[in-house]
Parts: structure tokens; C-alpha cells; sequence
């Protein structure tokens, strides 16, 4: 593992460069994420996801990305959660990956869409029994009065399924994060930090600028 202030001081001095990106902005964060991973960052999968209720009010949140590829962006939620209302009222959204500690952020604006049962059954299995089980007794973003009512919920469904595997909820999957700009930020000495803004286009080209900071 390489320490982020290490990395820090080094992507600082090297700065960012038109030439150096990779024309696809999801290989171009794959690289990044790659440098991203072999570090000490905590929790280096945490994004922010904004949405927007029906009064026009923002909402932010930190989930985990689970996976991507040139397709979007994928995370998981209780498709009856305060965050599903507000996709399925405005399926616009954007993301935004705080690696601070390493001098950089990616922000990314799209639109979101269920992914398939398929896809969410084998993310599911995958998870923990105490995670499969958490799906289950947690009726996200509901008023609940205690803890305890919670932790009896957990227990009730732990019962429940004690034996054999346990089935994916119809109320839990998958979003996709459709990119349709993708902005990677560097920081730089002097707060005149390096900024590249990648736009889909309608051909299916990804247009690149260089913004000022």
C-alpha cells in the first residue's frame, strides 16, 4: 500500500495533462481508481450521490460503488429508500468521489436506471449473511422509534432464514449511473489546480476540455 500523502505530493508535481487522458473518461477512471485502491485511502469506493425530491430540494448521501464499466456506474439500495423516491420522481443525479487526501476528485453528472434482477441476485449472493439479512429487516429511510426495534427486526428475519440461502428482496437492488459528463479534478500548487471535463456527445463521442480552476 502506498501512502496517500505520498501519492499527494506526487500527483501534485506531475500535474494533469490533455495528452496524458485517455480518451474514454471511463478508462481514464480506471486508472485513477486503479492508484486509488493500491493506497491506504479509507473507504476508497465511497461516492456521494445527490438527487432531488419532488419540492426541488437537493439530497446527499455516501453509498459504495460496486462496480462499473463503460455502461455507468453501479450502486445498491432499498428500492423503497428516501434516495429510489426521489430516482424515480428525476432519475438525474450526479456523483462525486472525495479522494481529498490524494489531491483529487471526480464528479460525474447522469442519469440513473435499475439494473437488472439478474445483476442484483449476483451482487446478493455475494454479500455477507449479516448484509443479506440487513436488506431484509431494514425498511430504509422509515421512521422508526428505537434501536431495539431495529436490532428485533434483524433477529426476527435471521430466524426466519436460518436455514438454507436467502432469497433476494423485491424491494432491493441495483442503479446504474448513466455518465453523461465526467470531470476529473487535480489539485495543483498555488489553488490553480488542474481540471478536465469530459461531455457526451450525441454521436456517442466523448468531447474534452480543459476548465480553469
Amino acid at each position: 500500500m502506498i501512502r496517500t500523502e505520498e501519492l499527494r505530493k506526487k500527483f501534485m508535481a506531475e500535474g494533469l495533462r490533455k495528452n496524458q487522458l485517455s480518451t474514454d473518461p471511463y478508462q481514464q477512471f480506471e486508472n485513477w481508481y486503479q492508484q486509488t485502491m493500491n493506497s491506504d485511502l479509507a473507504e476508497p469506493t465511497a461516492m456521494s450521490l445527490a438527487t432531488v425530491d419532488t419540492n426541488a430540494q437537493p439530497w446527499q448521501r455516501m453509498v459504495l460503488l460496486k462496480t462499473f464499466d463503460e455502461s455507468g456506474f453501479v450502486f445498491f439500495t432499498n428500492y423503497a429508500s428516501r434516495k429510489a423516491e426521489h430516482i424515480d420522481n428525476n432519475a438525474k443525479v450526479s456523483l462525486l468521489f472525495p479522494w481529498h487526501s490524494m489531491g483529487r476528485q471526480i464528479k460525474v453528472t447522469g442519469k440513473a436506471e435499475k439494473i437488472s434482477t439478474a445483476e442484483s441476485l449476483k451482487y446478493f449472493t455475494s454479500r455477507p449473511r449479516g448484509s443479506q439479512i440487513g436488506a431484509w429487516a431494514s425498511h430504509q429511510s422509515q421512521v422508526i422509534k428505537s434501536r431495539a426495534l431495529l436490532d428485533g427486526m434483524f433477529e426476527q428475519v435471521k430466524n426466519k432464514f436460518s436455514k438454507g440461502e436467502i432469497p433476494l428482496p423485491d424491494f432491493w437492488g441495483g442503479y446504474r449511473i448513466k455518465a453523461e459528463t465526467i470531470e476529473f479534478w487535480q489539485a495543483r500548487d498555488n489553488r490553480l489546480h488542474d481540471c478536465f471535463f469530459y461531455q457526451l456527445e450525441s454521436d456517442g463521442r466523448w468531447l474534452v476540455n480543459r476548465l480553469e480552476p
